[in-house]
């Protein structure tokens, strides 16, 4: 006898339409109301803190090399230890950002501007862009949470209207001659994006947006508001999709990103 195998479900999947009238549904009706975003692969395409990274040791167009061969040797190290599974998202994020001390933070958020305005801005979702400029308009408030470093993702929310003290990133100290020290402050990945919500007064958003498996534990705190479920999965990763699909999660691809039929 020949066994047969099940296919593992598929969450639905949104067209632009279908998501922005879902959102809009479960945001619309009385009192305050909350969305939360990641960045990196739901606002734009690509990972901008390891875009970042590589930026600033002298990799790719238009790249300056801020920092030193020693620190960029160690940080290369670590970054193929985490990309082999040896080091963990929540180190690997917190050295990212720590690699720049001693630098001027000055300096940092310049670098920032300048790297999101030539390599990251052109792959912003403009699906995203009108969802939230729309949310906005009708009174949502909007917080953005990365373990990318602030300096880029204040940078990149500036483009969607979100104020930096609406953005919960991976942060260091900076000291009082205006230096980036190695003192970590946040790093909101996995459940410490639920954690930095939290510290924020934020405990039960009414939609959540994530695309990545370090989002899961955000999108979960989502709550229900009008008959719709408030986690949005958006261009997901795999493990994200296998999520999804476990907890009935209507999932959505902006155009650029979407998988071919």
């Amino acid at each position: 006898m020949t066994a047969t195998t099940t296919a593992a479900p598929s969450p639905t999947v949104l067209t632009t339409a279908q998501f922005h009238a879902a959102v809009h549904t479960a945001l619309s009706g009385p009192g305050p109301r909350i969305a939360v975003f990641d960045c990196d692969g739901t606002l734009w395409s690509g990972d901008a803190g390891s875009g970042f990274m590589r930026w600033t040791i002298g990799e790719g167009v238009g790249a300056q090399r801020i920092l030193s061969a020693d620190a960029i040797a160690r940080l290369d190290a670590r970054y193929q230890g985490y990309l082999a599974g040896q080091v963990s998202e929540l180190a690997i994020c917190g050295e990212m950002v720590q690699i720049y001390a001693g630098l001027r933070e000055s300096d940092m958020r310049a670098a920032a501007a300048e790297y999101f305005a030539t390599q990251v801005e052109s792959n912003i979702f403009p699906e995203m862009l009108v969802l939230i400029r729309d949310l906005q308009a009708s009174g949502t408030e909007i917080w953005a949470v990365s373990s990318t470093c602030d300096w880029v993702v204040e940078e990149g929310v500036r483009r969607f209207s979100i104020p930096a003290d609406h953005v919960l990133a991976a942060r260091v100290a900076i000291d009082s001659d205006g230096l980036v020290t190695r003192t970590l402050l946040d790093v909101p990945t996995d459940e410490g994006k639920v954690a930095a919500l939290a510290r924020a007064g934020i405990t039960a958003p009414d939609a959540v947006f994530g695309n990545s498996i370090h989002d899961a534990a955000m999108l979960s705190i989502a709550r229900s508001r009008n008959g719709i479920a408030g986690p949005f999965p958006v261009n997901p990763s795999p493990e994200l999709l296998a999520r999804a699909a476990a907890e009935s999660w209507p999932v959505f691809y902006p155009a650029s990103v979407a998988p071919s039929p």
